[in-house]
């Protein structure tokens, strides 16, 4: 069964940071975009950072750009996120997805439909 997983979430200092963790199980990540989402509550859900499945391209949301970093290690089929300079408004639960689309910017900002979710991994920013 197809599944993806997050971990890496946990309570962090502001200022602080994180690493999450994406893992595919069931199938190869290296054909997938793959993205970060968040949902704080009482918010929509939105896109935080999206990478392309080879690597070459990645998008960032103004909120996070030079503080959040995607990478994919497709050996591993795991795609990370590491967050610095956390603030409390980052505080979500955060989500990764993966999507056969092509156009990271278009992942993130419109979120389509996606050919897998993972269950998410709560993110909390406090001090």
């Amino acid at each position: 069964q197809a599944q993806l997983v997050e971990s890496g979430g946990g309570l962090v200092q502001p200022g602080g940071s994180l690493r999450l963790s994406c893992a595919a199980s069931g199938f190869t990540l290296d054909s997938y975009a793959i993205g970060w989402f968040r949902q704080a509550p009482g918010k929509e859900r939105e896109g935080v950072s999206c990478i392309s499945n080879s690597g070459g391209s990645t998008y960032y949301a103004d909120s996070v750009k030079d503080r959040f970093t995607i990478s994919r290690d497709n050996a591993k089929n795991t795609v990370y996120l590491q967050m610095n300079s956390l603030k409390p408004e980052d505080t979500a639960v955060y989500f990764c997805a993966a999507s056969s689309i092509t156009t990271v910017q278009y992942m993130c900002v419109m979120i389509p439909e996606m050919d897998a979710w993972g269950q998410g991994t709560l993110v909390t920013v406090s001090s």
